[in-house]
C-alpha cells in the first residue's frame, strides 16, 4: 500500500495543498493540487491533478460556518476518498519559524507545538496560521502522524559570524540572533542546481526568491552563506507589502513622536509598506508595470525594489568572496522579465552579460556563455516539504522495526 501524504501551507483564510504519493527512495509525487480560499465567509474548494485539469470543487454560502477546522475534515475526508487503497500515512506543514531549536523537519507533538506557538511574535503574519491546522488534527486526527518544515531551517549550519547581531551576549544568548527564511524555496534550488549545470552545486551562488516575500541567499557548495533576511521576516529587501531593511531609529520614532501603538507600527512595517507603501496602489508587480509608465510612485516603488535587490547582491558577493552564477525564483523571479533584466543590468560590474532573447522566452539561462551565469529556476517548497515528510515517516518505521 503506497503512502499518501499531504502537505499544507496555511494562510489567514486560505489553505492551500498538495497530495503526493511515495514508494521506496522515488521522490515523492504529486498526484493533486488544490485550496480553500475564503475560510471565515463564503469558502470556495478546488482540487486539480498534476496535469493542471479540475477535479474537484465546492462553494460554501457566506451564512455557513466554515473555517479551518471545517476545511481540514472535509480534505482529509476527500483524500482518502479519492485514494481508495492508499494509506494516508502524514501531513506535512510549512511553518515559517523554528528558532534555535529546529534545523531540520520534527514530528510535531505537545512539547514541540509549545515551543513552536513562543515564535509567533518573530512571524506575527505567517507562525499563528501556520500552527492553526496542526492543533485542529492533532485535536480531531491524533492518529494521523504531522511533520512540521521550517523556512529557517536551512540557514541554521551558516557561520556563526553570518548569524550574529552587534547586541549585547545575554541578547543573543536569548536567541536574538539572525535566522533568516524561505529556506524551504533554498533547499529547493540547491538540491537541482547540479540538474542545470553541474558546476552551480559546487560554486558560488547568489539565489533571488523574489515574490511578496523577497530575499536572497548567498550559497556556497549549495549550503547557505549568508541571506538577507534576519531576525524576523521583515529583514532585508523590500517586499509586496513588508518594508524590507529599515533603520531600528524609524521605529522608535513611530512609537514616541507619532505617538503609534506598537501594533500600529507593526501593522505599518509588516502590511502597509513595501511595494504597496511607496506606490499607494498595489503589492502586485504586474500592477506596478501597468501603471509604471504613467505613474511615476508606481515606477518609483520598481526602481527602488532593483536598486535594493542589486546593492543587497553586492553584500551576498562579499559573503562568498565571488559570485558564480545568479538564480533567479519564485512569483516575480520567474515571471517577470523586466525585473530580471533591471537587476542583471546593475550587476554588470560582476561581469553578467545579458541574453535578452533568453530572458525574454523565459529561457532556464539567460545570459551568454561567457561569464557568471543567470539562471530561471522554478522552486518546489511542497516537493520538499514532501520529501521531508518521507524521509521522517521512513526512520519511525524503520525504528518500530528495530
Amino acid at each position: 500500500m503506497k503512502p499518501v501524504y499531504v502537505v499544507l501551507n496555511a494562510g489567514s483564510s486560505s489553505l492551500k495543498f498538495q497530495v503526493f504519493e511515495a514508494s521506496g527512495r522515488e521522490d515523492p509525487r504529486v498526484v493533486y493540487r488544490g485550496l480553500f480560499e475564503g475560510l471565515g465567509s463564503a469558502p470556495h474548494f478546488l482540487v486539480k491533478d498534476r496535469a493542471g485539469a479540475p477535479v474537484a470543487e465546492a462553494h460554501w454560502g457566506i451564512d455557513e460556518r466554515f473555517g479551518h477546522e471545517e476545511a481540514l475534515s472535509h480534505l482529509v475526508k476527500w483524500t482518502r476518498e479519492h485514494r481508495a487503497g492508499h494509506a494516508l500515512a502524514a501531513v506535512g506543514h510549512r511553518v515559517v519559524h523554528g528558532g534555535t531549536a529546529y534545523a531540520g523537519p520534527v514530528l510535531v507533538n505537545e512539547s514541540v507545538l509549545q515551543r513552536l506557538e513562543k515564535l509567533e511574535p518573530l512571524a506575527p503574519l505567517h507562525q499563528p496560521h501556520n500552527l492553526e491546522p496542526i492543533r485542529i488534527l492533532h485535536r480531531r486526527a491524533p492518529e494521523i502522524p504531522q511533520v512540521a518544515c521550517f523556512d529557517t531551517a536551512f540557514h541554521r549550519n551558516q557561520p556563526e559570524i553570518a548569524q550574529l547581531f552587534a547586541l549585547p551576549r545575554e541578547m543573543t544568548r536569548k536567541g536574538v540572533v539572525r535566522y533568516g527564511f524561505h529556506g524551504l524555496s533554498y533547499e529547493y534550488i540547491s538540491s537541482v542546481l547540479a540538474s542545470y549545470d553541474p558546476k552551480l552545486a559546487e560554486g558560488r551562488v547568489v539565489v533571488a526568491h523574489l515574490g511578496n516575500g523577497a530575499s536572497l541567499c548567498a550559497m556556497s557548495r549549495g549550503a547557505s552563506i549568508a541571506s538577507t533576511m534576519g531576525f524576523s521576516a521583515l529583514d532585508g529587501l523590500p517586499m509586496g507589502t513588508r518594508c524590507g531593511a529599515v533603520d531600528p531609529g524609524v521605529v522608535f520614532y513611530m512609537l514616541r513622536d507619532m505617538k503609534l501603538s506598537t501594533e500600529e507600527a507593526e501593522r505599518i512595517l509588516y502590511t502597509k509598506s513595501g511595494l504597496l507603501g511607496v506606490s499607494g496602489l498595489s503589492n502586485d508587480m504586474r500592477t506596478l508595470r501597468q501603471h509604471a509608465p504613467h505613474d511615476p510612485d508606481a515606477r518609483r516603488a520598481i526602481d527602488l525594489f532593483v536598486y535594493r535587490i542589486a546593492r543587497e547582491v553586492g553584500s551576498m558577493v562579499s559573503a562568498l568572496g565571488g559570485i558564480d552564477a545568479i538564480v533567479f525564483t519564485a512569483g516575480i523571479g520567474e515571471n517577470d522579465r523586466q525585473t530580471r533584466a533591471d537587476v542583471l543590468a546593475r550587476l554588470a560590474w560582476a561581469g553578467f552579460e545579458p541574453d535578452a532573447a533568453a530572458n525574454d522566452r523565459n529561457d532556464a539561462r539567460i545570459t551568454q556563455e561567457r561569464g557568471p551565469a543567470a539562471w530561471i529556476i522554478p522552486t518546489n517548497e511542497e516537493l520538499v516539504i514532501a520529501r521531508h515528510v518521507h524521509s521522517v515517516v521512513s526512520a519511525g518505521k524503520r525504528q518500530l522495526a528495530s
